[in-house]
Order: C-alpha cells, then structure tokens, then sequence
C-alpha cells in the first residue's frame, strides 16, 4: 500500500492506532452523558474520537487540523516545511503523534482516506473560505457534503461560523440542515466558531465576551465539539462590560478566561477545544497555554500551523510535550 514516506510502518505505532481502543473509561462516559439526545451512532463517534490516540479515555483531546491550503493558500501554509504539501504527510503525522483525530477539506481527505482507512478518526471540513478578495464579512462556501463524509468513513463534520459577520444568518442556517443530516447519519459536528466582521474591531474577535458568546451560539446550534480562539481579556461589548465588571467576572489569568468560555457553553456540558493560532517561534509559550487550557477545565487543542510549519521530528516532540501536559490534568 502507498503511504507517506518510507517508515510507515513503525514501532511508534500506538496500540490505539492499530485498531484496539481502550476500555471506555469514566471520564469518557461522563462526557457522553452530557449529549444523552444524541442517537447512538452520535455517541459512538464521539468516543471513537474520544478514546483514541495517545490521550485516548482522559476526556481530553489534541485534533490536527489541516484546511489552511484552502484557508491561506498553500505557499503561505506548507512552504516552512515543504513535505507538507504532500496531504499524506498530514494523516502519518497525526497517526504518528497519537492524535485523537484529524480535520480537513474534501480534497486532502480524499488523497489519503483509502490509504488510512480505519487508522484515525478523519473530521471533513463542510465549507471553507479563501483569502483572495479582502472581506470584511467573510462568508464560507459549501465546500463537501455529508455524504462525502460518510462515503471517506469520517467521524465527524466540520463547519465554520463568523459570528459578527453580515451574512452569519445564512450560516447558521445552513450549519443548522447540516448538522440534522450529519447526526441522523450518526456523524459528530464540530464547529469552529470565529467571530469575525465589520461590527468588531480586531481585538473583539478575541475578546473574552465576545469569545464565550461564539462558544454559546455554536452550542445552541447543536454543535458536538467547539473550537474557539483563546480568549483575551479585552471586554468587546459595552453592554457585556457593564456586566462582567458589576459581577467581578474572572478574567486576570488565561485559566480564568478559558473557565469562562467552557462554561459559556452549557457549563462545560460540551466539549471546546482551543485553536493554537499562528506558529509561534517561543514553544514555551504553547505549553503555557496547554497548561493554561487544561487549568482552566478546557478539553484540549486543536493544532495546525504550530504544528505542520515546524519540521517533523520537531512537530512530534512538541505535541509529546503538549499531550503529557493534558495527560497530567
């Protein structure tokens, strides 16, 4: 069979990634308590995305995602670190890392589906968006189906939302058909929810009210698994403002802020994960924000750039780095 590069077949292979998943463990099963109006073949996706890889059964996840070809075009994504171009070179690292799955658009899961079926859970990107006309209300366009992720064997869709954007009605309307379509097929939803668009300023898109509102609307919106940014302490809102500063709203520390984004989406009830940003030279400052995310009750991180820009030896031994940090929550 080919695969991505000439030592495929390793004694770094997990026991996970051969197929044997662990017992399901009770951290696993109090997650899935938390989504008991989801149907069986829901549930059951979710585990597999929970109980594999290297965090596989601690209810915490690392997810490699890939649509940045798409997203930024492919010499600003993958000319750092030039075997990933090659989209194989994305399903073996995430295999070889221990990750609990890996994300991508139509194209790049179907260049290496065949090849990994079975191996790691895949996550297909539903709609993307690219970066050649400048738009201040960006909007995705449908890019895959539901069916193209059940046909590749996915555990899961992907979806982006802008909320702030001007057209986010449609969006959520059409993340709303899809998500119906995808669990009634026993398909997980994962939703990356940026807020973005002419009514923010840039600093609002992170800030920590305007964060754990896109954590909430993602969740009203039937979402699984939520993938935000890190939240700053910039207050965006005037009328938020008022509030978090009459409550005394925590948001001193990165844990503090992570706390609230998590329970801005039903109290923890769904799982959000981080997204890790730009590549950051300063690796130290990665695993500060790990340590930050698993402090601050956050599932994990859902890593790319950081990730496939660096070199791979160097990529396997920083998600090492950040995986044990989750592993000792």
């Amino acid at each position: 069979m080919q695969r991505w590069g000439v030592d495929v077949h390793n004694d770094r292979i997990l026991e996970s990634d051969k197929g044997v998943e662990p017992p399901m463990t009770g951290d696993v099963r109090a997650i899935l308590d938390n989504y008991r109006s989801e149907n069986p073949g829901v549930l059951a996706n979710l585990a597999r995305m929970l109980n594999h890889g290297r965090l596989g059964g601690t209810g915490r996840m690392v997810i490699l995602p890939v649509d940045q070809g798409f997203e930024h075009g492919p010499g600003r994504s993958f000319a750092p670190n030039p075997p990933a171009y090659d989209p194989q070179y994305h399903f073996q690292l995430a295999l070889d890392a221990g990750c609990n799955a890996y994300a991508a658009p139509l194209g790049f899961l179907e260049a290496g589906a065949a090849e990994y079926a079975g191996e790691l859970p895949l996550i297909l990107k539903l709609n993307n968006h690219d970066v050649l006309q400048d738009e201040a209300d960006p909007l995705g366009a449908q890019t895959a189906s539901v069916r193209d992720a059940l046909r590749l064997g996915c555990a899961a869709i992907g979806y982006t939302i802008y909320p702030g954007t001007a057209d986010r009605r449609l969006q959520y309307e059409q993340l709303r058909e899809l998500t119906r379509e995808a669990k009634a097929n026993g398909l997980a939803v994962v939703v990356w929810s940026y807020p973005r668009g002419g009514g923010l300023s840039k600093a609002g898109e992170t800030a920590l009210d305007v964060a754990a509102y896109a954590a909430q609307i993602a969740a009203q919106l039937g979402a699984n698994v939520i993938k935000v940014k890190l939240p700053t302490d910039h207050l965006e809102v005037d009328k938020a403002r008022e509030v978090y500063e009459a409550e005394g709203v925590p948001r001193e520390t990165l844990a503090d802020r992570v706390r609230h984004v998590v329970q801005s989406a039903f109290n923890g009830r769904r799982v959000v994960i981080f997204s890790g940003g730009a590549k950051k030279a300063d690796e130290q400052a990665l695993f500060d924000e790990a340590r930050a995310i698993r402090d601050g009750g956050g599932f994990g991180s859902i890593m790319g750039r950081n990730v496939f820009q660096r070199e791979r030896d160097d990529a396997l031994r920083l998600l090492d780095e950040i995986m044990g940090i989750y592993e000792s929550a």
